[in-house]
């Protein structure tokens, strides 16, 4: 598994707060998603700009914004200056060697975690840091690159499947969270199938390299026993 590059040095002397990214940028460009709803209602749209975001704060439906890709700090920071996010927690978001938690602000929740994907073609898990701020009707979500294990809560909302557009903000945070972590189980089934190919490869045809893919495959449990 790559372990994501650190930049923690251009920190370094600069006041709390100061919005700096730390880890890689996965896309050229960031991209906003904005998917607003109820129960008769439905919009979905990707913005121009983060100004279109800013008629959502304040609507009686649930909004579900999205932002793919952490290194236009311009973004983040109008962002949090229109949402009222503190400053801190906006430090929290672009640093991405953050573990899991969650924090009870006066008009936000705050959370952070861990997605894991598994790539078949590398054979190994890719881990990114996923970030939410929690309104009374919105959530924000702040993931590191495109792609991740949302797509069949954006299809129960686009066909009014469940009880999704019945619910609140929280039910649509819930549902995110649920998302990722039930995904976990995928991630531990591949392994639990490559932990079994290596067994019967030491029993059939026992090789150095196994070893070092052993020791590998140990170093991924750690870091996702971190991660979850």
């Amino acid at each position: 598994m790559p372990r994501t590059v650190k930049k923690r040095g251009k920190k370094a002397g600069l006041p709390p707060g100061t919005l700096v990214h730390v880890g890689e940028m996965k896309v050229g460009k960031a991209t906003i998603t904005i998917i607003d709803y109820d129960e008769r209602h439905f919009e979905e749209k990707e913005a121009k700009n983060v100004e279109e975001c800013f008629p959502f704060k304040d609507k009686p439906t649930v909004t579900w914004i999205n932002i793919d890709g952490l290194h236009q700090l311009e973004i983040i920071e109008k962002i949090g200056k229109y949402f009222n996010i503190h400053p801190l927690v906006l430090e929290d978001i672009l640093n991405t060697g953050q573990r899991p938690k969650i924090e009870d602000f006066v008009d936000y929740i705050f959370l952070t975690l861990k997605m894991l994907r598994y790539s078949e073609s590398e054979k190994e898990t890719k881990a990114e840091q996923v970030s939410m701020i929690l309104g009374s009707n919105f959530v924000i979500s702040f993931q590191e690159s495109e792609g991740d294990v949302f797509d069949s809560i954006r299809e129960r909302i686009r066909t009014d499947k469940g009880r999704i557009r019945k619910m609140g903000a929280d039910y649509l945070a819930y549902a995110l969270m649920d998302a990722i972590v039930d995904n976990y189980f995928t991630i531990l089934e591949k392994l639990g199938d490559r932990i079994e190919d290596f067994e019967e490869e030491l029993v059939v045809n026992p090789k150095p390299e196994t070893l070092q893919a052993i020791y590998d495959l140990k170093r991924e449990m750690i870091f996702l026993r971190k991660s979850v």
